[in-house]
């Protein structure tokens, strides 16, 4: 049985490559399994219970016009338990039938500074400097070091998240973590026996509501302990450059492709910047889920203004057809039956704002075009801090980049828009552009709250 190890067994996984592979099983080739487990343990009631369930799930997805489909995904054959060490998980990690390994670590996870370097003061990277396994570097280290070991055949390493260039970034923290770990000779190894394709994934995946098991009950008859939920859409594009056998899961819809760029960028900044667009502006309106954002006028306005004034110009390359790419995606966030809460799109903004806002910023003022509807994003994220230090905001925000007294400072100092501008953490080598610093405070003043 060929083996794909996933880390990061979240409800994004279960409701996208998992459903792919179950597909796949089902339709094509059942000589294929996944094995799963956490580098956190934040999510073990999920683990055990699928564990109770022999592996399977119900997996719920619903139109924008209330038609619910109902989907058995048994492709996850074992659950590993969270333990301290991640024993289980390297193991299995390191048998020669495993022959791909990914992995949902979401942006923060990848520990980059500003300049994208792996951040090396984090106290997570020191820790795994130090031998432990706290983060997705520190556990794929050990985990080579024991196929080496082994010598397991060559492994393909997937990042399955919505960081750009996401296999390019987290092959070269590696390898800065492998020096740092004073152990460069074994890059050679990591070089000759692994790949990391980049990808671009997408399915718009809230936390499961709260009735959803007596929904899956009642339409199913399936008393299912860990169902989950999804909108209908799902798309899934890799780049076709694998260290070992792979699923052909391109006779499932995968799209392989020798470069992600186009599909990454188009989903990136229009997609997962809008989503943030969308939150910040709602936050500040006290709404609570996407698609009350999505159905405000004036919301949506902006972001539409955002896609087409800002953004399209700067990609369009005659790959896709971003018009009616933008008109899919926020017609996708209008859905009331996905209810995505702003309080988990906004969290870890700092590192999507670096990721989806800036690299429009950046080819903005490259070109000398107008970035007005981008800077109102970001100048709405100013605001939304404000509201978060006065206690003005109506749920938790969660940024693992985010130091509570340096920004009680900064919006406390009587030039906070200008240092807000100019930290590197959200806008990187353009906080030396003062043009963009001008401009950003000019927004910020134009902005009625």
């Amino acid at each position: 049985m060929n083996t794909w190890l996933h880390i990061g067994l979240g409800n994004f996984h279960r409701a996208h490559q998992a459903c792919y592979l179950n597909q796949y099983i089902n339709k094509i080739d059942n000589n294929w399994q996944i094995i799963a487990g956490n580098i956190r343990n934040d999510s073990e009631q999920t683990v055990k219970a699928i564990n109770q369930q022999d592996g399977k799930y119900t997996l719920m997805t619903v139109s924008s016009n209330g038609e619910k489909h109902f989907e058995t995904i048994s492709s996850i054959k074992k659950c590993i338990e969270w333990s301290d060490d991640l024993a289980e998980l390297i193991l299995n990690a390191s048998f020669g039938n495993t022959y791909i390994i990914s992995f949902t670590v979401t942006e923060a996870g990848y520990y980059l500074d500003e300049n994208l370097h792996i951040d090396i003061n984090n106290k997570d990277i020191q820790s795994d400097l130090n031998g432990f396994s706290r983060t997705i570097y520190g556990v794929i280290y050990k985990i080579l070091k024991q196929r080496q070991a082994n010598n397991a055949p060559k492994v393909t390493l997937l990042c399955c998240d919505n960081v750009r260039e996401n296999g390019e970034k987290f092959l070269k923290a590696l390898l800065e973590f492998i020096d740092l770990r004073g152990d460069s000779d074994f890059k050679k190894y990591v070089l000759d026996n692994t790949t990391s394709p980049n990808t671009m994934v997408d399915r718009i995946t809230p936390k499961p509501s709260d009735d959803l098991k007596d929904i899956v009950k009642q339409e199913t008859g399936i008393e299912d302990l860990a169902p989950i939920m999804s909108e209908q859409f799902i798309q899934w594009v890799i780049e076709d450059k694998f260290a070992n056998i792979r699923p052909e899961l391109d006779k499932v819809g995968v799209l392989f492709v020798d470069s992600v760029l186009p599909y990454e960028d188009a989903k990136l900044r229009i997609l997962n910047a809008s989503h943030s667009a969308l939150s910040f502006k709602g936050a500040l309106k006290k709404l609570n889920y996407v698609y009350e954002c999505a159905n405000d006028e004036d919301i949506l306005q902006a972001a539409y203004d955002y896609i087409t004034n800002d953004v399209i110009p700067c990609i369009d390359n005659g790959i896709i057809d971003l018009n009616n790419y933008r008109d899919i995606v926020l017609d996708r966030f209008k859905n009331p039956y996905i209810k995505d809460s702003l309080e988990r799109i906004t969290q870890d903004s700092i590192s999507k704002i670096n990721t989806f806002l800036l690299p429009t910023l950046k080819d903005c003022y490259r070109l000398k075009r107008d970035c007005k509807k981008t800077l109102q994003i970001v100048a709405n994220y100013f605001y939304f801090l404000n509201y978060y230090q006065q206690g003005k905001l109506h749920f938790n925000y969660k940024d693992s980049l985010f130091d509570s007294n340096f920004f009680a400072e900064l919006l406390n100092s009587t030039n906070a828009k200008e240092c807000f501008a100019k930290y590197k953490p959200l806008f990187a080598d353009l906080c030396d552009n003062q043009a963009f610093v001008n401009d950003l405070i000019t927004v910020i003043d134009s902005i009625q709250i």
